[in-house]
């Protein structure tokens, strides 16, 4: 036994020899009538603080578990923090923006109620005719992950998710720029979109007929893209997920949106 562990024992047994004595005193005392009812109303008074720490350790108790429920209430935030910081950093460029979906409602909502305050009141007896949808330009849908996920490792092979839906906005850029010109009178164009319309006149055959297409040409002048091996790698993913076919022809390439 060290020497700290006999200071520990003595100490032990001097406190015990202490409390003995205490009793003795108080054995002694409660001999007396007089101060044992002062003992009597100490003891309840000890019963009752003793009470109220039995109390006050349950509260604590009750409060540790709060405050580690909390603790994991936090983490779970900033796990969900750190998703929406990261969904806000890696949103695909083509997903719609805030407000842009509803200034779209709102902008067509505007044209409809132009169009019906502007437009003269038809007979009761008589249907209103049913606008044409000719001029109704087709766009290409874009991918989801899952038809990304589809796609062969050896056809995709180093193109991102972002990169094939950029394609797709380019490809619809060039078709929505063409057929505005398609479906403009030759009255209103000027020299060089006259020259654009014929060229797309001459390009049109029996296999394109009601369907939108577009040519390399109008990918490099609208799009500003040049048809490269790795955009070519790309027509072939969308042709992959049913986006588009091509059909070829007096030397021209066909991209057709299906």
């Amino acid at each position: 036994m060290n020497h700290c562990e006999l200071e520990e024992v003595t100490q032990h047994i001097n406190d015990k020899i202490s409390m003995i004595k205490r009793l003795l005193e108080l054995r002694a005392i409660a001999k007396d009538p007089d101060k044992r009812g002062t003992l009597l109303k100490i003891e309840q008074e000890v019963n009752a603080i003793n009470e109220l720490l039995d109390r006050f350790e349950r509260y604590v108790g009750q409060q540790r578990d709060l405050l580690k429920h909390l603790k994991d209430l936090v983490e779970f935030f900033q796990e969900d923090e750190q998703d929406v910081h990261h969904l806000k950093s890696n949103t695909p460029l083509h997903m719609p923006r805030r407000g842009q979906q509803a200034a779209q409602q709102e902008g067509g909502q505007v044209a409809v109620q132009s169009r019906q305050t502007d437009a003269p009141p038809a007979p009761q007896d008589q249907a209103l005719p049913r606008k044409p949808q000719r001029n109704q330009i087709k766009e290409m849908e874009f991918i989801n992950v899952q038809e990304f996920d589809s796609i062969p490792p050896y056809m995709k092979g180093r193109v991102t998710y972002d990169q094939l839906n950029a394609a797709v906005q380019s490809i619809n850029t060039a078709v929505m720029a063409k057929y505005k010109i398609v479906h403009q009178s030759m009255k209103t164009l000027n020299n060089t979109s006259r020259a654009l319309h014929q060229r797309f006149k001459d390009e049109e055959t029996k296999d394109t007929k009601g369907h939108f297409f577009i040519v390399e040409q109008d990918i490099l002048e609208f799009a500003q893209l040049k048809v490269d091996k790795r955009f070519r790698g790309m027509l072939n993913m969308l042709r992959h997920c049913q986006r588009l076919k091509e059909v070829r022809g007096g030397g021209l390439t066909r991209f057709i949106l299906l």
